[in-house]
């Protein structure tokens, strides 16, 4: 079965950087479009970002923009996401996603899978 495993989520001040890292297993890595989606508390679900299977092409939330970045290696079936210049509104559980769909990524919140998130949070 299809498994998202996500890690590298912790507790960090405001203004460092923090790495997270989602390996897949159970599907064919390269002919999936990645993401990540986060919730905060009491918040709705959002759109982080996400990656075209073939790697071309990358969306993000505005309000992620010029601060996080997406990357994936499908050697290693692995989507990362690295975070910079965290802010206490980035604080949430980060969810990585999956789906060959071939819709549009950019906001998009309808995966196919859904990892067991990773919980960021960043302190002032």
């Amino acid at each position: 079965q299809v498994q998202l495993v996500e890690s590298g989520g912790g507790l960090v001040q405001a203004g460092m950087s923090l790495s997270l890292s989602c390996v897949a297993s159970g599907l064919t890595f390269s002919t999936y479009n990645m993401g990540w989606i986060r919730q905060a508390p009491g918040k709705e679900r959002e759109f982080v970002t996400a990656i075209r299977w073939s790697g071309r092409n990358s969306y993000y939330a505005d309000s992620v923009k010029g601060r996080f970045t997406i990357s994936r290696d499908d050697a290693k079936n692995t989507v990362y996401l690295q975070m910079n210049s965290l802010k206490p509104e980035d604080t949430a559980v980060y969810y990585c996603v999956a789906t060959t769909s071939w819709g549009g990524l950019s906001g998009r919140l309808n995966w196919d899978y859904w990892g067991q998130g990773t919980q960021v949070t960043v302190s002032s």
